[in-house]
């Protein structure tokens, strides 16, 4: 695999930095990359352009606009437009170009709002999306049956990986744009730092969320690759049956439990408020990972030592 042609889309992002980290440590692959300001994703036929001249072997689309709850509500056609140009672009232009491997990200949160839990490959689609996301999950829906289409209609190969919410070095923690796990963890450190009494949680902490430290992803996405190369029976005939595979950690809490852990880990007394003016969002999102299992692959990463790893970074990285 070391002669393999991987480019990267959005190399620079939590779970670009990541995916180029794993594939380096593991020796695996030549890694092509390009920055923002070198290749424009939602110019189609400057990615056109891109992937004929380096003509990789695989892409691997993890470039996209991404955010909480309130940033998704606040720029929906942000959401919606970009992501439906990154993904449509990379995918048409891969196709064009002959890529035989392609690995699409999308994201648990385009499953309905009120699915069945554990949630399954198959529930996509069976009911409505969760009004907060709604744009973001619609965008992630396109790329995804557009890998599903190009298989069908032209004998690809072509997968998307449904990751649970993820955590890690590099995410972002902007207050206003960020998930709810940085969100969080910048929170209560700025709280200890501040010396106030009561920690803010938006929305009524009762929401359950499965989350998943990033470099698991990574290992997902490097056993998956590595199968596909190797023209794995078994998942060939699983992305002849859904283009589209699970992979969660079985990390479950209500956002309240993930506040109070990561005031344990920092060592924070202070009692939680919440403030209701805030919408929750989807009550519980727990995917079905039983596909990803089956070939052969686990998360390995414990949530409190994901946790310390990650508020080791953020505090090297923002409070020095």
């Amino acid at each position: 695999m070391k002669k393999i042609k991987i480019y990267i889309a959005g190399h620079n992002g939590m779970v670009g930095k990541s995916i180029h980290n794993y594939l380096k440590k593991n020796k695996i692959g030549l890694i092509i990359t390009a920055s923002k300001k070198d290749l424009n994703l939602q110019n189609a036929s400057k990615v056109t352009r891109f992937i004929k001249k380096n003509n990789p072997d695989v892409v691997i689309n993890c470039a996209g606009k991404v955010g909480g709850i309130l940033a998704n509500n606040t720029f929906p056609t942000e959401f919606l437009n970009e992501n439906i140009q990154i993904q449509t672009n990379l995918i048409k232009s891969s196709y064009q170009n002959n890529i035989e491997h392609f690995i699409n990200l999308g994201s648990s949160c385009i499953y309905p709002k009120n699915s069945k839990q554990p949630i399954k490959e198959n529930y996509l689609l069976t009911g409505s999306l969760e009004k907060t996301n709604e744009a973001y999950a619609l965008a992630k829906i396109v790329g995804l049956k557009m890998c599903e289409f190009y298989n069908s209609q032209y004998n690809k190969s072509y997968l998307t990986l449904m990751p649970c919410n993820l955590y890690g070095p590099n995410d972002n923690f902007n207050s206003q744009k960020s998930h709810f796990l940085p969100a969080l963890i910048k929170k209560v450190i700025e709280n200890k730092k501040l010396n106030n009494v009561f920690i803010e949680i938006w929305g009524t902490g009762v929401p359950k969320r499965e989350v998943m430290h990033v470099d698991d992803l990574a290992s997902a996405i490097g056993f998956i690759l590595k199968k596909k190369i190797k023209n794995d029976k078994k998942l060939l005939r699983l992305i002849k049956q859904t283009s589209v595979i699970n992979v969660g950690s079985g990390i479950e809490y209500s956002v309240a439990n993930f506040a109070k852990i990561i005031c344990k880990v920092l060592n924070n007394k202070n009692k939680l408020s919440f403030n209701k003016d805030y919408p929750d969002g989807t009550m519980r999102k727990i995917l079905d990972s039983t596909l990803i299992k089956s070939l052969g692959w686990k998360p390995k990463i414990k949530i409190k030592d994901g946790l310390n790893q990650t508020i080791k970074w953020y505090k090297k990285n923002y409070l020095n």
